[in-house]
């Protein structure tokens, strides 16, 4: 696979084996880091963001941003890897080719045949077979900033954070507008919470045991896991994140910086950190 945009950079598919994953409430496992066994390394693509499994597929997707996570120059992209075949890597998506735009890519979500993509302040769609354009979400109207990951909630409305902060060549820098987005029928937007007590909302996934939102907080300083419910504005729970669940992991790398969000479709979970 060749690219413009390669970076000496990598992603990692690991397989995680997590000490005392049954016992994952206590102090003690919360404090004891987790055993993992690296199965795979992807060299070279463009500033990997991050992964999204499609179990009807097989197939991991990687968003690439290219370039700064602000910057729009049109030359994103989304690999395609079949999860049979790591070693195979392919391009489905790129910028300015079979009329996709895309400038730098991050989160990502699937629901029905649409893969929905977070690009600094619109939401992009594309047909996860083919990689053709279906839609797209302009959310700068709404005050986006950065947003950084999506999410399908039960009732099939789309989810997706701004983190508030703009990535640049000269480092990431903090504008405010901490939000999370919803989508719902319509495309109408509304807002599930905002403010700063969100933490630069980053990673988000739906707790259907919980039945509340889990979000990774982008803090330089202290990351933290906590829950919103649904019609409550106000993070709850506060932790740092050291227990995982047992089962496979992928982890991108990219410009020397992290970040993080999970998913976790049929008994895998796909994570950035």
């Amino acid at each position: 696979m060749a690219h413009p945009a390669f970076r000496p950079l990598r992603v990692v598919t690991l397989l995680c084996a997590l000490a005392g994953a049954a016992g994952c409430g206590t102090a003690e496992a919360r404090d004891t880091p987790a055993a993992a066994r690296k199965l795979h390394v992807i060299q070279g693509l463009g500033f990997p963001e991050s992964v999204r499994y499609d179990s009807a597929q097989d197939v991991y997707f990687i968003s690439n941003m290219a370039g700064p996570g602000s910057l729009k120059d049109g030359n994103g992209f989304i690999v395609r890897i079949s999860a049979a075949d790591l070693g195979r890597p392919e391009v489905l998506i790129e910028g300015g080719r079979n009329g996709v735009a895309l400038d730098a890519p991050k989160g990502m979500a699937i629901a029905g045949d649409t893969l929905w993509v977070a690009d600094i302040d619109v939401l992009r769609g594309f047909h996860r077979h083919t990689g053709a354009p279906l839609a797209s979400i302009d959310l700068r109207p709404h005050g986006a900033v950065l947003l950084n990951d999506v999410a399908v909630g039960p009732d099939g409305s789309l989810h997706v954070t701004d983190t508030g902060i703009a990535m640049t060549d000269k480092g990431v820098m903090y504008r405010g507008g901490d939000k999370v987005f919803v989508i719902g029928p319509g495309r109408r937007v509304s807002l599930l919470a905002e403010g700063k007590d969100l933490g630069r909302p980053n990673g988000i996934t739906w707790d259907p045991a919980g039945r509340r939102w889990i979000i990774v907080s982008f803090d330089p300083f202290r990351s933290e896991v906590y829950a919103v419910q649904p019609g409550q504005n106000v993070p709850r729970g506060r932790r740092r994140a050291r227990c995982w669940r047992a089962g496979w992991a992928s982890l991108t790398g990219w410009s020397g910086w992290r970040t993080g969000g999970c998913s976790s479709p049929a008994g895998r979970t796909a994570a950035c950190t």
